[in-house]
C-alpha cells in the first residue's frame, strides 16, 4: 500500500472490527482497539502531515527534499563482497517496500525500487521530510549499488509503492504512486506514475498514466497499490486499485484497473476495470506467461462480517488490458478481523506493532504457460480467534500456496508451508526450471518469535508444492523494540517498537538460471537522528544459488 494514502484499508478493517466486536460481545469476549489507525505512518511523527500525528519537534513540516539531476548518481556504495549487501549509500535514513528486477540482456544489471525517506534538521531545529523513491542500480551483479533519481522535478512531493520490471529487450519500468500535499494536514489522492529507462536504470523519463481525484476525506478516486510486469520489446502492463470515495471519504467501491503500453511507455491504453463484478478488490499483481498471456491476482473482501478475503485471478488481454476471463477464486484467505492481533488499528503479530496483511503475488512457470501459482500468508495454522492484544497473543502465520495447471480456471487446495513462528509478506517466482521459489520474512530461527530474518523457500521438485528452506539473511532484525524509525510504544516492555517495515519485499529469478535474487527490509544496522539512536531500516540484497 501507499506510504501516505491508506484510509480505505483502515475503513474496511474498522468495519470488520466493529462487526467482530458485536460477535465478541455475543460470546462474552473482549476486543481491544488501538488509538492510532496505523495509516500514513512516517519515520518521524509530524504536526504538519497527512495524519496530524504528535511531533517530537514542534513545527515539523514536509519539505521538497534534496536537489537531484536525472542521469547522475546521487551516491554509490563501496564494493561489498559479502553474502548480504546494503544497497543504501545516502546514510541512515529508512528504506522499505522493496521490489527487484534483473535485466535479461545483462544479468549483472539489477534494479531495486523502494520507498526512500529523506530526513533533515533545518537551522531552526525543525525536522523536514521528503519521500522520493529512488532506483538502486547495480551493474556488477549486486556488489556495488548506485542510487539514481526517478524524477528531478517537484510535481509530486512524495512517491510510494515502488514496482520495477524489465522487458525482454532490457528496457526498465519503474511504477509508483505520486502525491501532492494540499495544506498542512492533507494530500491529494495519488496518481499512478510510470518511469522508463533505456540505459539500465541510470536515466529515467516519467509520465503520469492514471490520475486520482479529491482527497482522502472527500468524494474522489483514491488510486493505490500499482504493480508492473513487462515482456517482449516495449510491452508492459500496470494494474492498480481504484477506491471510489463518497461523502467524507466513505468507501463506495474498490475495483482493479489495468492499462498497457506497446511502445516502451511512450503511450498507454485507456484504463479497464478487470475485477469484474467484485467491488471490494485490492492489492493486484500481474504476471506474464511464456506465450505472452497476462494474468492478474488480487484480494477481494467477500465476507464483510469477518473481514476475510478471497484470492482471485483474472486473465487480461495483453493487447488492450481488458479482462478476458474470470475472476476465478483461488481460495479464502484466513486474514479476518479476529484472525490477527491488532496494534495501532492494524493487523500484526506476536509482540509486535508493525502492520501487516496476507497479500502475496501470482507467478507464471516459464516451462509451462498453463502453470500458475499464487502465494500469500495467513493465520489458518494459528490459534483462533487471536487475542486483540499482540502482547497477549502467540501467533503462527504461515506461507500458503495454491497452483493451477489449466490457466487459472481451477486451483489446488491451499498448501501450508509449516515453519515455526511467523512468516509474512511472501513473494513467489518460478525459476527457469519450473521450480517455485518463495522469499519471505521469517521468525522460525527465533524461539521467542520476535526477531526475523529473510528466508528462501525452494520447491523440492517442480509442481510438488513441497519446500525446503534456505537462510538468506546473515543477521536477525528485531522489530519489537529499540527502533529509530516508525517508533511506537504500546507495551512498556517493548519500547519504540517498529510500526512500519513496508507492505512487501520481493525476489526475482535470474533469467540465466543462476539462482534467485532478493531485496528486503532489514533492521540490523544502527541509525541515529536528532540525537537519538536505534535500529535502522535498510534495503539489503542477496543472491542465492
Amino acid at each position: 500500500m501507499s506510504v501516505s494514502a491508506r484510509g480505505r484499508f483502515g475503513r474496511r478493517l474498522t468495519r470488520a472490527l466493529a462487526a467482530a466486536a458485536v460477535l465478541a460481545l455475543a460470546v462474552g469476549t473482549s476486543v481491544a482497539f488501538g488509538d492510532d489507525d496505523g495509516d500514513n505512518i512516517q519515520p518521524v511523527d509530524f504536526v504538519h502531515n497527512a495524519t496530524g500525528a504528535p511531533a517530537p519537534v514542534s513545527g515539523a513540516v514536509f519539505g521538497s527534499g534534496p536537489a537531484t539531476k536525472l542521469g547522475k548518481a546521487i551516491c554509490t556504495t563501496p564494493t561489498q563482497n559479502t553474502a548480504n549487501v546494503n544497497t543504501d549509500c545516502e546514510g541512515t535514513n529508512p528504506h522499505n517496500e522493496t521490489s527487484i528486477a534483473v535485466n535479461p540482456t545483462n544479468t549483472d544489471n539489477l534494479i531495486g525500487g523502494l520507498n526512500d525517506y529523506q530526513l533533515g534538521v533545518n537551522p531552526g531545529g525543525h525536522v523536514s521530510e521528503s519521500i522520493q523513491s529512488r532506483a538502486h542500480v547495480s551493474f556488477d551483479g549486486g556488489k556495488t549499488w548506485s542510487e539514481y533519481p526517478i524524477r528531478a522535478n517537484r510535481t509530486y512531493q512524495a512517491t510510494g509503492d515502488p514496482a520495477v520490471a524489465f522487458d525482454a529487450s532490457g528496457r526498465a519500468y519503474y511504477a509508483t504512486l505520486g502525491f501532492r500535499f494540499v495544506g498542512p494536514v492533507n494530500a491529494t489522492n495519488p496518481d499512478i506514475v510510470m518511469a522508463t529507462s533505456g540505459d539500465g536504470g541510470r536515466t529515467w523519463h516519467s509520465k503520469t498514466i492514471a490520475r486520482g481525484s479529491g482527497v482522502e476525506t472527500s468524494v474522489g478516486d483514491l488510486l493505490d497499490k500499482e504493480y508492473v510486469a513487462a515482456w517482449g520489446d516495449g510491452n508492459a502492463i500496470v494494474t492498480y486499485g481504484d477506491f471510489r470515495l463518497g461523502q467524507k471519504g466513505a468507501l463506495v467501491s474498490a475495483r482493479i484497473h489495468a492499462l498497457v503500453t506497446h511502445d516502451g511507455g511512450a503511450t498507454w491504453s485507456a484504463s479497464h476495470v478487470i475485477s469484474g463484478n467484485l467491488d471490494e478488490a485490492f492489492v493486484s499483481v500481474p504476471t506474464v506467461t511464456s506465450d505472452g498471456r497476462v494474468f492478474v491476482s488480487f484480494l477481494n473482501t467477500t465476507d464483510l462480517v469477518t473481514g476475510r478475503d478471497d484470492y482471485e485471478v483474472v486473465q487480461v488481454d495483453p493487447n488492450t488490458g481488458a479482462r478476458l476471463a474470470g475472476p476465478f477464486k483461488v481460495a479464502t484467505v484466513i486474514d479476518g478481523a479476529t484472525d490477527y492481533p491488532i496494534a495501532l488499528g492494524r493487523q500484526t503479530y506476536h509482540d509486535s506493532a508493525f502492520r501487516s496483511w496476507a497479500a502475496g503475488n501470482i507467478t507464471a512457470d516459464p516451462t509451462n504457460p498453463d502453470h500458475l501459482a499464487v502465494v500469500w500468508s495467513d493465520m489458518r495454522n494459528s490459534t483462533l480467534p487471536a487475542p486483540a492484544d499482540p502482547y497477549a497473543a502467540s501467533t503462527n502465520s504461515d506461507v500458503i500456496v495454491s497452483q493451477s495447471t489449466d490457466s487459472g480456471r481451477h486451483w489446488s487446495a491451499p498448501t501450508s508451508i509449516r515453519l515455526r513462528g511467523d512468516q509474512w509478506m511472501p513473494w513467489g517466482a518460478y525459476d527457469n526450471s519450473g521450480t517455485l521459489q518463495i522469499g519471505t520474512f521469517d521468525r522460525h530461527r527465533d524461539p521467542a518469535n520476535q526477531k526475523y530474518g529473510y528466508t528462501l523457500l525452494s520447491e523440492t521438485s517442480p509442481g510438488s508444492l513441497s519446500f525446503t528452506s534456505h537462510v538468506v539473511s546473515t543477521a536477525m532484525s528485531d522489530p519489537t523494540k529499540g527502533s529509530a524509525w516508525f517508533a511506537r510504544t504500546i507495551n512498556p516492555a517493548f519500547p519504540n517498537a517498529n510500526a512500519f517495515i513496508g507492505d512487501y519485499s520481493n525476489i526475482a529469478a535470474m533469467p540465466d538460471g543462476s539462482g534467485v535474487v532478493a531485496l528486503w527490509t532489514d533492521l540490523r544496522n544502527q541509525a541515529c537522528f536528532a540525537g537519538a539512536c536505534g535500529h535502522g531500516e535498510d534495503a539489503y540484497f542477496a543472491k542465492v544459488g
